[in-house]
């Protein structure tokens, strides 16, 4: 994938504010470190880039929270599309390349 903007800056939707936290018990904060720490992974989400090109990131929060997160890029900002915590085969594949 491209370099992630710089500076790192969010956009949320405001029809998306809560939905990973009332889904997942993930809040907005806690998706946005994974963007922070070294050892996060990105890949492009072809499946789901039609209308627009999508990511995943797989990373890891200050508090050791292992998280998946979809994303995409508008106007120099991250969108995050959703965010949880990652499932054992995804756990294996972040743990693998790191």
């Amino acid at each position: 994938m491209n370099k992630l903007p710089k500076p790192l800056s969010f956009q949320w939707d405001r029809g998306n504010t809560d939905k990973n936290l009332k889904k997942h018990k993930v809040t907005n904060k806690e998706s946005e470190k994974v963007f922070f720490n070294k050892h996060l992974r990105t890949f492009k989400d072809i499946k789901h880039s039609q209308k627009e090109e999508r990511f995943v990131a797989l990373g890891i929060t200050s508090k050791k929270r292992k998280l998946y997160a979809t994303f995409t890029i508008r106007n120099h900002k991250i969108r995050i599309i959703s965010a949880r915590d990652q499932s054992r085969k995804e756990r294996k594949l972040y743990e693998e390349k790191n």
